[in-house]
């Protein structure tokens, strides 16, 4: 087994501190995804947005007894970690990927490499499908293909293994050369070329010629030749290849027709001078082109046409996403059959241990299918991640694992999925995060479906990934001291407050604000410990608020007055004092600071956390001269209160399109609101976000209108001409505003823009579909990507902060991760 004091010939790093040999097992570079410290180490990576060696406090208090550091004095280091082993190199990712590229020497199996502009995950896991029958395959857990993934994908490489597949992506020059020597492939699969990262190069050239370097030493690549520049590409390299192709009748697979039959796609092909026909189970063309790769990797293996239309035929659709959402009794579920193996589970169960407790964490698994491993040895890993995370109660479906109930205390098992459900009782979930992984073919769903909560057909999806990424984008325009709050008032702008919270504290932020007592309470029952100011608290809730540690904006005397009323003698309380420069809403003024010094001299026990204001007209530059004397206005009041208490107090004015617009004024914090959720106030850098949110809904009844007929209340919408209509499963009463009749709204159905005929209802509105292949149980958007928040706003007249909060509670909320 390898151990620490290996590493230095590896990584060219020095050993500054050995203390004992500690084997080297589970490679560690998230803090917070700590789950087994004997074995761990730990490689302090410093990103754009954040420093690992801020983390090596916390993790050698839970054990961790071996460090990849970047910096640090070794005397230093030695006092505060003596029991640690310690290596400093250079960059902890280069060593990482030293490390994992010397594991993959240890190997001489096949390994297939893939990268292109789409499709790499899901042709990893359809290959994973097709082969697994003939090869123990280890693959790419998820899209693990970056720079740091991909050295953490290729380190699960074991003696067992007969397969691996591995996936790549890059976004710049000079990053494939990184990950070529980590994976090394032997086959190669070029997916496509497209526009996918095209800002990272010169040229759509320059970007094939950057991931052709991860193929410089294959034995055989597979690409489809109809990329003319790819085809190029490949031919000037002289890379041995094996072609795929719609059009050239020389490629060693030529697909003559393609014809879609129902719910599949008859495929006539030509290989090795034979015409065959076959069929696919997807029709739309990127599921078409994915399967072909495959099907260009199975011919070259020699299956036999009958037994590669059976794998086929057993090929679903990869779900590429983790989705969480509420459940009875309070429970919360944890959805997840995107991949089942060690490497998924493993993912799945650091998710739902990054969950605040609600009560216990239960795990539904089914049995591990194909894993490579003898079965002692596989439930045997199963039982140490299962206790490793924590997990209080585990329900496992499947004969197999069912062998292995002594391996898992306070265990129930179940021979099948239908047995669980004839004994599921719902009194028996309560506030509970509840994790459901299991292999397809235990129907996991019918599970999923007996612990949903809301089944209304609207559905806002929320994209953590994207809330993340935003996130990144505003601190990537923060100075290192910057302290960052995050508004999660108003339902977290319509989000969901306790995921969007429990998301931020995973990431670290500093502040949250919410605007009422009741907010705060509602986060802190659900595991929220971050600090959390209250803009707007009332009387009556002062008791509440210091009984739940909630820290309050105080904003004139009168209410200060109130407050300090409550207080304790020898108690320490938090303010936050609200200074009124120009907006005239909240705040004191100049005049109110005599009487306000006063009381906080007669109150010590009062700390003033922060002072801040708020910007009328951040977001646009006519108020520039305005925002400027606020901030000038802020600076003078804050230095005048700072005198007054002898102490410094953490100052704010900045929000989303302050921290934009006003970098130089970051001053000590600063507020993050609408922009976290996709929406950059000042416009002009809209690019740079994502959207985090996605309504949808059903369609619930097509029908034909005749020319004269009209639709819905009032009679308002007229068919000037014979129409199709189709009605769908949302109305004010989910959010979707009345100002969207007659015409001034649309949605997205099949790609489609379809408007608004006649009034919107409480719970339904009906759309104009004419020409559109439209069918009862269809998806309509109602915003997204395609259609966004921005757009629609301008449409009524309002902004995009009044759409978002408007959506109703009873639409069921969906968060997932990509």
């Amino acid at each position: 087994m390898l151990t620490f004091q290996q590493l230095p010939s590896i990584t060219q790093g020095k050993l500054v501190q050995f203390t004992q040999p500690l084997p080297v097992v589970h490679l560690l570079t998230d803090s917070r995804k700590l789950s087994q410290p004997a074995g761990s180490v730990f490689f302090a990576i410093r990103g754009k947005y954040n420093d690992g060696h801020k983390y090596l406090p916390q993790l050698y208090a839970q054990g961790v007894r071996a460090f990849v550091l970047e910096q640090g004095e070794p005397e230093e280091l030695k006092r505060l970690y003596p029991e640690a082993n310690i290596l400093q190199v250079e960059s902890s990712l280069e060593a990482l990927q030293q490390l994992a590229a010397w594991h993959r020497a240890q190997f001489s199996i096949p390994v297939i490499g893939i990268t292109g502009s789409n499709g790499k995950t899901i042709v990893k896991e359809w290959l994973s499908q097709l082969l697994s029958p003939d090869e123990l395959v280890v693959k790419s857990p998820r899209s693990y293909n970056s720079q740091l993934g991909v050295p953490l994908s290729v380190w699960q490489l074991q003696p067992n293994h007969t397969l691996a597949i591995f996936e790549a992506g890059i976004s710049q020059p000079g990053e494939m050369e990184k990950l070529q020597p980590i994976i090394r492939p032997t086959i190669g699969i070029f997916t496509n070329i497209g526009t996918a990262h095209d800002e990272g190069f010169t040229s759509r050239e320059q970007k094939v010629q950057e991931k052709l370097k991860l193929f410089k030493e294959v034995e055989l690549l597979f690409y489809c030749s109809d990329y003319e520049l790819l085809h190029q590409a490949v031919q000037a390299q002289c890379i041995n290849s094996f072609t795929w192709s719609r059009q050239n009748k020389e490629a060693e697979l030529f697909i003559s027709a393609t014809t879609t039959a129902g719910h599949k796609t008859i495929v006539v092909y030509t290989f090795d001078g034979e015409k065959q026909r076959l069929a696919i189970p997807f029709t739309d063309e990127a599921s078409v082109e994915n399967a072909l790769h495959c099907l260009a990797i199975l011919l070259h293996r020699r299956l036999p046409l009958s037994e590669i239309q059976d794998r086929l035929d057993r090929l679903h659709p990869v779900a590429m996403r983790l989705e969480m959402k509420e459940a009875i009794n309070g429970c919360y579920l944890i959805d997840d059959t995107y991949n089942y193996d060690l490497a998924g589970l493993a993912i799945a169960l650091d998710l739902q241990a990054s969950q605040p407790q609600r009560g216990q964490h239960t795990l539904i698994l089914s049995d591990v299918l194909e894993s490579g491993l003898p079965e002692q040895q596989l439930y045997q890993k199963v039982a140490e991640l299962v206790q490793a995370h924590r997990v209080q109660r585990l329900l496992g479906i499947g004969p197999t694992i069912s062998k292995y109930s002594h391996l898992f205390p306070r265990a129930v098992f179940y021979t099948s999925t239908a047995d669980f459900l004839k004994a599921f009782s719902p009194a028996e979930f309560r506030n509970e995060v509840i994790l459901v992984k299991g292999a397809r073919v235990f129907g996991f769903e019918k599970i999923v479906q007996a612990f949903q909560q809301k089944v209304h057909g609207t559905v806002l999806e929320v994209n953590l990934d994207a809330l993340v990424h935003n996130l990144n984008y505003y601190r990537s325009k923060l100075a290192p001291d910057t302290k960052l709050m995050v508004m999660v008032k108003a339902f977290a702008y319509g989000s969901g407050s306790f995921e969007v919270a429990n998301l931020l504290q995973f990431h670290r932020v500093d502040y949250l604000a919410v605007a009422y007592v009741d907010e705060g309470v509602a986060l802190r029952e659900n595991g929220i410990t971050l600090p959390i100011m209250v803009m707007n608290p009332s009387q009556d809730s002062f008791v509440k608020l210091r009984q739940y540690n909630l820290e309050p904006e105080i904003y004139s005397l009168e209410q200060l007055q109130d407050f300090v009323s409550i207080l304790e003698p020898n108690a320490k309380y938090k303010i936050h004092l609200k200074l009124d420069t120009g907006m005239h809403r909240l705040g004191f003024v100049p005049e109110d600071f005599e009487a306000l010094f006063a009381l906080l001299e007669q109150h010590p026990q009062l700390q003033v956390a922060s002072a801040f204001s708020h910007l009328a007209g951040a977001d646009e530059a006519v108020h520039n001269d305005f925002s400027q004397l606020q901030i000038s206005r802020f600076r003078s009041m804050a230095a005048a209160l700072e005198e007054r208490l002898k102490y410094k107090v953490i100052k704010h004015i900045l929000n989303s399109a302050g921290i934009v617009r006003f970098p130089e004024h970051q001053l000590d914090m600063v507020r993050l609101g609408i922009g976290i959720y996709g929406v950059e106030a000042t416009g002009a850098e809209q690019e740079a976000l994502r959207p985090v949110s996605i309504l949808k809904t059903t369609v619930s009844q097509v029908k034909g209108i005749k020319q004269g007929e009209t639709v819905g209340y009032s009679r308002k919408g007229i068919a000037d001409t014979d129409k199709t209509t189709a009605t769908i499963a949302i109305g004010y009463a989910d959010g979707y505003d009345r100002r969207f009749s007659n015409g001034v709204g649309q949605v997205l159905i099949n790609g489609r823009r379809c408007p608004i005929i006649g009034n919107v209802c409480m719970d339904m509105c009906m759309v104009d579909v004419t020409g559109v292949q439209v069918k009862a149980g269809d998806t309509a958007v109602v915003f997204g990507p395609e259609l966004t928040l921005t757009e629609l706003a301008q449409r009524i007249g309002t902004i995009p902060y009044e759409l978002l909060t408007n959506v109703s509670t009873r639409v069921k909320r969906v968060f997932y991760s990509e």
